[in-house]
């Protein structure tokens, strides 16, 4: 039976870079809108269940019961049974229930880079496809719901070589007394904010260095700052990492939406798979991954970064559509 898992953050695009910027808003009835169309999508190609993350908004359950009430559903919606917090756990943990089914061939992810980073704490082998619904927005991307779930139908179907639509993606590892204790999948920024506070990180003039796995002038965020110096692709076997507000030099990058700003930029100094960057603090501060602040650090204390690809394995949704179109996948047999 082909199966699909959908984790749909319903606390997404909701902190406080919202209020210091232009960013989209994307509200969870909106999300509800875009799960419904994964849904059709997914069950006209062949899927039999999905699977949904459980939430304090009622996302899948409302999805069925609106596609019960119109007669449209045919396949399984099935909501995790599982304990809720509300918080970032929700993802960790449906993430990790998707992972561990065998059933589940592909799992589909709305939120931001925070919401991807916290479902890639769990996910290993199975293939995502992200769909943007945060603020920071360099790993997800802006896809129609429909096609995104037909997307899942070719990947869930096995009939494809993987290796012509997935790419194993990187991440940034970090360490403390030999332990990894956090990860990121865009960028890792060293600030001196003591406290993580409301976890979103938007201030620039409290930034020391930056981390990335990519970077590139037409991402909004923090890898900007990077990408307007040099751009690395995901397909790069490296990242790279730069020292903000400490030099002459300046650049203008696209820092949030909408926003623009003059920032003081090193030259990016690249870091391969085999390097390690040990950062030893002068200070109190804290660490922000993929946006959100969540490593507070104290003086003194010492903690080592990684670029590794040991990222989750990331759907292009062109290139299976493609595939599943040249193997006749879309032709009804009479």
């Amino acid at each position: 039976m082909a199966s699909i898992g959908i984790i749909a953050n319903p606390a997404s695009g909701k902190d406080i870079r919202r209020l210091v910027s232009h960013a989209t808003v994307i509200d969870n009835n909106e999300k509800i809108n875009i799960v419904e169309r994964i849904v059709l999508g997914a069950q006209a190609l062949g899927v039999e269940k999905v699977y949904v993350m459980p939430d304090s908004y009622n996302m899948g359950y409302r999805v069925e019961d609106k596609l019960n009430s119109c007669n449209e559903l045919r396949c399984e919606i099935n909501v995790i049974n599982m304990m809720r917090f509300d918080g970032m756990e929700d993802t960790v943990k449906a993430a990790d229930y998707m992972e561990k089914n065998d059933d589940i061939k592909c799992i589909i992810i709305l939120g931001g880079d925070g919401t991807n980073r916290a479902a890639a704490k769990s996910i290993k082998n199975t293939p995502i496809i992200t769909i943007s619904t945060g603020t920071n927005n360099v790993y997800p991307t802006m896809l129609e719901g429909t096609v995104a779930g037909m997307a899942a139908a070719a990947v869930a179907s096995d009939r494809f070589d993987a290796g012509r639509y997935v790419l194993k993606d990187k991440r940034i590892e970090i360490y403390k007394d030999d332990n990894l204790i956090d990860i990121a999948l865009i960028d890792a920024v060293i600030s001196k904010d003591v406290f993580i506070g409301s976890r979103a990180i938007w201030n620039i003039d409290s930034i020391e260095k930056i981390f990335v796995t990519r970077a590139h002038p037409a991402s909004i965020g923090f890898s900007s700052l990077v990408g307007c110096k040099k751009i690395i692709y995901p397909e790069d076997d490296f990242g790279a990492y730069v020292d903000i507000n400490s030099g002459r030099e300046k650049i203008k990058a696209p820092v949030a939406a909408g926003v623009v700003e003059p920032v003081s930029v090193s030259e990016p100094v690249i870091l391969g798979f085999g390097d390690e960057y040990e950062f030893t603090a002068n200070d109190r501060g804290t660490i922000a991954l993929d946006g959100e602040r969540e490593i507070e650090f104290k003086k003194d204390q010492k903690l080592v970064f990684k670029i590794t690809r040991e990222g989750p394995y990331h759907v292009d949704v062109i290139k299976v559509l493609e595939t599943a179109q040249e193997s006749n996948f879309f032709t009804i047999e009479n």
